[in-house]
């Protein structure tokens, strides 16, 4: 039986109807935006995805956060695509208004995004640098700890268990989330050798430092002043008290060895705790720094000004500066305004 001409005609257009509609479902399912970050400014969403996640449960983190708009979508296509036996550890920024394949396309294929690690002079013991970069990696603390424990690690790098912290120089790095603590190690390391180059390293050798002791006293200059400004003088007086044997008597140390950062006024009983940080009982530099110092610290050391300062107190105003003298006699009469002052603002701790 042969088929008119309007039956064929009939058919066509049924077929044609059919595949365009299909063909626009299957758009829709795919390239339609599915995910949503529910962020009033469209930040993107970061999918943190650990080792050995199963597609499960990848897909409730989505829906924990409300990013899948309609699930059944998400599901069909992941499974067309064959995620479900493809997770991939790490970590995904997830945009708004994402198709199913685009977001399936970037976790299946581990496409990360970096993630930005920050740390700065806020950061003063080992244990705080330790957590701080441990808990924005999959290897978490307890991954980074032994490095930084281990004789042996730390003189990999030409530190010890004490003045390892040397080696992060403060800044913002990006690196993957699955990154290995030793691989953040070397990563480090090739920082801290790019940030120690030959002017720098030459600086140091003319100060009769190392670059570690150049670090040390940078955290004692930064813990002492934010002002960058003021930086290169502070520094000064500590090189000369080191050049007379003068001990350096620094407030800083003496909050440090006494593990107690609220202290606001260093008091008699402070000065008396026995610790090699104490700058005011121990003469040069103590172990290691007291601080993370942030590169500007550091070249304050390096590039201190010329004076013949040996004393300085705070600003009775608290604007953050100092006052700086010559001799004691200057520097105690100094001392008693701002004592003054604090006594005024009641700060006796």
């Amino acid at each position: 039986m042969t088929l008119s001409r309007n039956a064929k005609i009939g058919i066509y257009i049924a077929f044609t109807v059919l595949f365009v509609s299909f063909t626009f479902y299957a758009w829709q399912l795919v390239k339609t935006p599915n995910l949503n970050t529910r962020d009033p400014d469209d930040k993107p969403f970061s999918l943190y995805i650990p080792k050995g996640a199963t597609y499960e449960s990848v897909l409730d983190t989505l829906k924990k956060h409300q990013i899948v708009e309609n699930e059944t979508a998400f599901r069909f296509v992941a499974k067309l695509m064959k995620y479900p036996q493809r997770v991939k550890a790490g970590h995904y920024l997830i945009k708004a208004g994402m198709g199913n394949y685009d977001a399936i396309s970037k976790l299946r294929s581990g496409s990360q995004d970096p993630i930005q690690l920050t740390f700065n002079s806020s950061i003063r013991l080992k244990s705080e640098l330790i957590d701080k970069v441990g808990n924005k990696f999959a290897f978490g603390p307890e991954g980074l700890r032994p490095l930084l424990n281990s004789p042996d690690s730390c003189k990999k790098y030409g530190f010890d268990t004490t003045t390892v912290i040397c080696l992060f120089i403060p800044n913002t790095y990006e690196l993957f989330w699955t990154v290995k603590p030793t691989a953040l190690m070397e990563r480090m390391a090739a920082e801290y050798k790019k940030f120690w180059n030959a002017d720098r390293k030459a600086k140091a050798a003319a100060l009769n430092l190392s670059q570690t002791q150049v670090q040390t006293l940078a955290s004692i200059v930064r813990a002492e002043t934010i002002k960058a400004d003021e930086q290169p003088r502070v520094a000064g007086v500590y090189l000369n008290r080191l050049k007379r044997g003068i001990k350096l008597e620094a407030d800083p140390t003496v909050i440090f060895a006494n593990n107690d950062f609220t202290i606001r006024r260093v008091l008699n009983r402070h000065l008396s705790f026995d610790s090699p940080y104490n700058t005011y009982r121990y003469s040069g530099l103590p172990p290691g720094p007291i601080n993370l110092p942030p590169p500007g610290a550091i070249d304050a050391v390096l590039n201190p000004e010329q004076h013949d300062y040996l004393f300085f107190v705070a600003k009775a105003d608290f604007s953050g500066y100092h006052t700086f003298s010559r001799n004691m006699a200057e520097h105690m009469a100094n001392a008693r305004i701002y004592q003054q002052a604090l006594n005024q603002r009641k700060i006796m701790k």
